[in-house]
């Protein structure tokens, strides 16, 4: 194969970037599950087997001791599994479906919860929720992205006064600048998204424990179950097993179901952030990744392209493209690519040609060392396609404008 023809090749798989990474990420998740999978039938399939043993033995006791065929007693059950599905059940609980009882199912819809203890079982109960939980969904994920972006945000200017209050306190800057500080500091700076993700998570943390401490003497549940309530409900899992203020009444009934919203929608917010950023220290797992497999697939394009890189040094821009060719390039318009204008290496050179490709080198020089002096961020061909976020909506847009390393590849 031509050294032009591994290039090309070579190139076609970086531009493929983005289909690499999401059939990258698409096998780890599917062997992920695989994997989870695996863990949880090995940890509850024996628990499982011994609970359908003591159960079936429990059915055969009763139904001897009082002389009730097995078939009725299994009748009675599900009878009984369809009261408690209806939320009958036989303790005291509260009614599911007065106006605090379906404010807390409806709570459970927007935010995606879905507990599964209180569900529609009217056709027009059903419809409704149909429409209902498509808009009140949508607001619900706008509301958390808004969130993440004010979290994103605070925490960036947390972090800003503290990084320049400590490298005023260093005594490392000059007596001019200690005192004029603003002058000196960079306007392109970003929290590192390291740093972001260990305050969500301490801050995930410390508000479950916190939520735990209050469910473990009220529900009376123990406190490794309160926790875990707090991660299935916080992060919208949602099981079911357990349900917080479900009881028909509280010693502080009031104080203690405000409470419980304010820790819930605490809890869900930050959460919700904290997935957001674990989401790009993913994607830079993925793109180290596909970095790796593009260096193990690619080392003779790479010896090929330096080779033609040193043949090819000078490449002026067309006239058609750049118009004159003093003109400076526009540095967020579309990437050239590494061909075009390209000489052929047996081919000369005009003097012209010469001329206004160092033209063109020179005014681009000054521009990336006028905007890297000033402090603000060189803009580099192709860089939506390097950080792997393209730009982004929603939550990765956000991140990508606020955090620092989903601005640069690494």
């Amino acid at each position: 194969m031509m050294p032009g023809q591994r290039l090309q090749g070579c190139r076609s798989l970086h531009l493929n970037e983005d289909n690499g990474r999401f059939v990258l990420l698409a096998i780890l998740i599917v062997l992920y599950l695989l994997c989870g999978a695996a863990v949880f039938s090995a940890i509850e399939r024996p628990s499982e087997l011994r609970a359908h043993g003591r159960w079936n033995g429990t059915l055969l006791n009763f139904s001897e001791t009082f002389n009730i065929s097995l078939q009725d007693l299994n009748s009675f059950l599900r009878e009984y599994e369809a009261a408690i599905a209806a939320g009958i059940r036989a303790d005291a609980l509260r009614p599911r479906w007065d106006f605090t009882g379906a404010f807390y199912f409806v709570g459970t819809v927007v935010s995606t919860i879905g507990f599964g203890m209180t569900t529609p079982v009217t056709i027009a109960g059903k419809v409704f929720l149909i429409f209902y939980g498509l808009l009140g969904c949508a607001a619900t994920i706008l509301f958390f992205n808004l969130f993440l972006e004010r979290i994103i945000t605070l925490l960036a200017v947390v972090m800003k006064a503290v990084r320049e209050r400590r490298i005023r306190n260093s005594g490392l800057l000059p007596p001019g600048i200690r005192h004029d500080f603003s002058a000196y500091s960079v306007p392109g700076w970003k929290p590192s998204v390291y740093h972001v993700m260990l305050i969500l998570g301490l801050s995930a943390i410390t508000i479950s424990c916190c939520a735990s401490a209050m469910y473990t003497p009220v529900e009376g549940w123990a406190y490794l179950d309160s926790l875990y309530f707090c991660f299935v409900t916080f992060s919208t899992i949602g099981f079911g097993d357990f349900v917080s203020s479900q009881s028909a009444a509280y010693e502080y009934q009031t104080l203690y179901r405000v409470a419980n919203f304010l820790f819930m929608l605490m809890g869900v917010c930050c959460i919700y952030s904290l997935f957001n950023v674990i989401s790009i220290v993913i994607k830079q797992v993925l793109n180290w990744m596909l970095e790796k497999m593009s260096c193990l697939f690619c080392q003779r394009c790479n010896k090929a392209n330096t080779f033609l890189g040193r043949r090819n040094a000078i490449r002026p821009g067309t006239k058609g493209r750049q118009g004159q060719f003093g003109q400076l390039p526009n540095s967020d318009g579309p990437c050239d690519s590494d061909t075009e204008g390209r000489r052929l290496s047996g081919e000369m050179i005009s003097m012209k040609d010469l001329a206004a490709s160092n033209k063109v080198s020179l005014a681009i020089m000054q521009k990336q060392l006028s905007e890297s002096a000033n402090g603000y961020p060189r803009t580099v061909c192709g860089s939506s396609r390097h950080n792997g976020f393209s730009g982004g909506v929603g939550a990765l847009g956000i991140m990508n404008n606020r955090l620092a390393e989903t601005s640069n590849s690494r």
